[in-house]
């Protein structure tokens, strides 16, 4: 299933980025590559995964880093010398 999960995000990735330059330049790279029925093909790899995607929620997200453990407080000190 991992192996699933990493091409479908990697074709999520490459769809958005797709849509990043048909926005900016307006190319279309899917149809740049193939044209045709490979750039149909290719869509709809990249709306599948997105669906794989979109169900597979928090459990193909990246996990984020622990919080580090907070610092130990101080030892209250039994000394009564308020001149230490």
């Amino acid at each position: 299933m991992k192996t699933l999960n990493l091409i479908t995000w990697i074709l999520v990735i490459i769809g958005g980025l797709n849509w990043l330059l048909y926005g900016l330049l307006g190319t279309d790279v899917g149809a740049w590559v193939g044209g045709g029925m490979v750039a149909k093909i290719i869509y709809i790899l990249v709306g599948l995964s997105a669906i794989v995607q979109l169900f597979a929620g928090k459990k193909s997200a990246p996990k984020a880093a622990p919080a580090p453990a907070p610092a130990p407080a101080p030892a209250p000190s039994n000394d009564n010398n308020p001149m230490a």
